[in-house]
């Protein structure tokens, strides 16, 4: 992240007496506010992804069903051809709000840097004993993420979005071996198509989150950088 040139810093703030209190509480205030809006964001990102994952596990307790019922013939066909896009479709949806919650939390993240910023110019010798960072740049963000300065493969690879996102893609690629299926296709070629259409969804997906994340660090100016 850049710091724009143009971008004028607040000024400092007052360390008298009574309007120091005043500020304290305003800023105390504000953060419990963000603090608040992060947990429901949060709650959000569990509720939607275990509302997703309670529907695909229905769904395929249902096709375990059919299939008991009927086999794997056209009947497990025609059902699954209808239930699976369904799932997909929830799963899509949920994966594209997780991605818009992940970017809405970091926002809250860089609101509350900028509020200890403002803690530590009403009360500097406060410094030593803050573990989150009061910098709102993306070393300041991910320090008061994860406390570190960089985030790690197995971090980004365990994310809500991202676990939605390969479920999601290996529905795609099953949707698109039972379509090919009831088509008359033989078996390779079902295997072809499945793990085409896979790492098609897969990759748009992908693109899609690091879109969204690119266009956030390029757009964004911190204030108080490190």
């Amino acid at each position: 992240m850049k710091q724009d040139p143009g971008t004028r810093l607040p000024p400092p703030l007052d360390h008298s007496g009574a309007q120091a209190a005043l500020r304290a509480q305003i800023l105390a205030t504000e953060h419990w506010s963000l603090l608040a809006t992060r947990s429901m964001t949060w709650n959000e990102i569990f509720s939607r992804t275990a509302i997703f994952l309670t529907v695909l596990s229905a769904t395929v307790v249902a096709l375990s069903l059919v299939v008991q019922a009927t086999g794997f013939g056209q009947g497990f066909r025609v059902f699954a051809l209808l239930m699976v896009p369904i799932v997909l479709l929830v799963g899509l949806g949920t994966y594209i709000r997780l991605v818009e919650a992940d970017i809405e939390d970091a926002w809250l993240v860089i609101g509350m840097n900028r509020l200890r910023q403002a803690y530590l110019e009403l009360a500097p010798d406060l410094d030593p004993y803050f573990v989150t960072s009061h910098h709102d740049d993306e070393l300041g963000v991910l320090q008061t993420y994860s406390f570190r300065r960089q985030v790690g493969v197995s971090h980004l690879l365990s994310g809500s979005p991202v676990i939605v996102g390969i479920i999601d893609t290996v529905i795609s690629g099953v949707l698109a071996a039972i379509a090919c299926q009831a088509l008359g296709g033989a078996v390779e070629l079902q295997i072809a198509v499945g793990l085409l259409v896979a790492l098609v969804t897969g990759a748009m997906l992908g693109a899609i989150g690091y879109r969204r994340i690119g266009q956030l660090r390029r757009d964004y100016r911190p204030r108080f950088p490190s």
